[in-house]
């Protein structure tokens, strides 16, 4: 806009008169002058609210939407009930600010403690916090919390996201600690370079639950030789996949973490998105970020209040325990409202239809002479194969309208959800046969 101050020029000089002042540098008297900016920022004039709309509106339309998505790699294209997105826009929740006084923060307090139960029972866990930034974000601190002064090496499978990786390795970085990376053995974690890298100075050991390559992990192999070990066992988990699959809790995980924008999010260009993070009684003090509970006022009635923890206290500069511990509220809020009106049953049929989808179109793509799997075992909705023209075959499905599989090493890493239809499986399939047999 022109200008983001609503005050008049006269109403601005009548406010410096009235604290005795005739300038605003004078506001700044402290400052050194070599500090002072003498000439205006060469950046463009600004814009009326007319110019500013039509300038975005122009950049929006560069934006390409597909009607048939068929990649996930971190994002997925779920069915969004229209409550979903109609509740979170209410004004009282989208306005609202963080509950640090909870005798009149009621509402957010309640909505972040029915998201923390319905986490516990989709873990199994027996505490979640109030989420945090992404699903990267909750493993880098996942690891974090499990170190302690003896322990200090974090141990991530080399067949986890890519970019949950890079983020454990940054935090890693920051508190001078070390990350090592166990090998992939035919697309999960090799269990015998586990063992090896297992020494007493390892505090955690991180595997993605389905993996990157969309593989099941052996993860109750995987916790058992963390325990042996002394070492802690945290899962990220796809929390469509939980509705169908072993808890990361009867799998032996001592935390519980993931990228919860499947619970409701659009899918858009980086977000905003939020991680969630739960964890047994045992550690729940070293949970970071905010924690909600439920208790009685002083006239018996029930009441949400922040419990066992300020946040204050993990964000101490080079002490801090948590380098970022703000929830994502009005999207955990997003994640409740999404739970709640699938409920157990209709996320099991999604998690259900996304498993028989991507089967189905694993099967019609490796009918194709030249195309096959790259991976044997059991997969969730995400499988990679590997096959000749590629990039010519996603090519000509993205000119049908069709996003197509995400190039990875030796292959292409393909998606399905309850979204896509069995006639959008069938063209697609059509696509590339034709492309991959000229």
């Amino acid at each position: 806009m022109g200008s983001y101050v609503p005050s008049t020029p006269a109403e601005r000089q009548e406010m410096l008169k009235a604290i005795g002042l005739s300038d605003y540098r004078q506001l700044y008297r402290d400052v050194p002058e070599s500090m002072y900016l003498e000439h205006p920022l060469d950046i463009p004039a600004g814009m009326s609210e007319m110019e500013v709309g039509r300038a975005v509106s122009a950049m929006a339309a560069k934006n390409r939407v597909f009607p048939v998505i068929l990649r996930g790699a971190g994002a997925y294209d779920h069915y969004i009930p229209s409550i979903v997105k109609y509740i979170p826009a209410k004004e009282e929740f989208l306005t609202a600010y963080t509950p640090y006084q909870a005798e009149i923060s009621q509402g957010i307090l309640q909505s972040i403690f029915e998201y923390q139960t319905m986490i516990c029972e989709l873990t199994g866990m027996d505490v979640s916090n109030a989420s945090v930034y992404d699903g990267a974000t909750a493993a880098a601190e996942a690891a974090a919390m499990c170190r302690d002064r003896k322990r200090r090496v974090t141990l991530i499978s080399a067949a986890a996201h890519p970019d949950t990786i890079n983020t454990v390795r940054t935090y890693c970085f920051g508190t001078n600690d070390e990350l090592r990376v166990v090998p992939a053995k035919d697309g999960k974690t090799d269990l015998e370079a586990l063992k090896q890298l297992l020494t007493d100075d390892v505090a955690s050991v991180y595997i993605q639950q389905p993996n990157f390559n969309g593989l099941f992990e052996d993860a109750e192999a995987i916790g058992q030789a963390a325990h042996a070990a002394g070492a802690m066992f945290v899962m990220g988990c796809n929390p469509i996949a939980l509705a169908i699959m072993k808890t990361p809790a009867a799998c032996g995980a001592d935390v519980a973490v993931g990228e919860a924008q499947p619970l409701g999010m659009p899918i858009s260009y980086g977000g905003p998105y939020l991680g969630y993070m739960a964890t047994t009684t045992k550690y729940m003090r070293k949970l970071p970020g905010r924690i909600v509970g439920q208790t009685v006022d002083d006239k018996g009635n029930r009441a949400y209040v922040l419990a066992l923890q300020a946040r204050e206290q993990h964000i101490r500069r080079e002490k801090a325990s948590s380098n970022i511990c703000s929830n994502e509220a009005l999207c955990a809020l997003t994640a409740s409202v999404y739970m709640a009106a699938m409920g157990p049953g209709g996320m099991a049929e999604a998690a259900t239809q996304s498993m028989s989808k991507a089967h189905y179109l694993a099967k019609g793509l490796c009918s194709i002479p030249g195309i096959s799997m790259k991976y044997d075992g059991a997969y969730f909705h995400e499988f990679v194969v590997e096959m000749p023209r590629a990039d010519e075959a996603l090519q000509a499905l993205e000119d049908a309208g069709i996003l197509g599989g995400l190039p990875v090493e030796g292959g292409v890493l393909w998606c399905a959800t309850e979204k896509v239809s069995k006639a959008d499986l069938d063209r697609a399939i059509a696509i590339v046969k034709e492309v991959c047999t000229k």
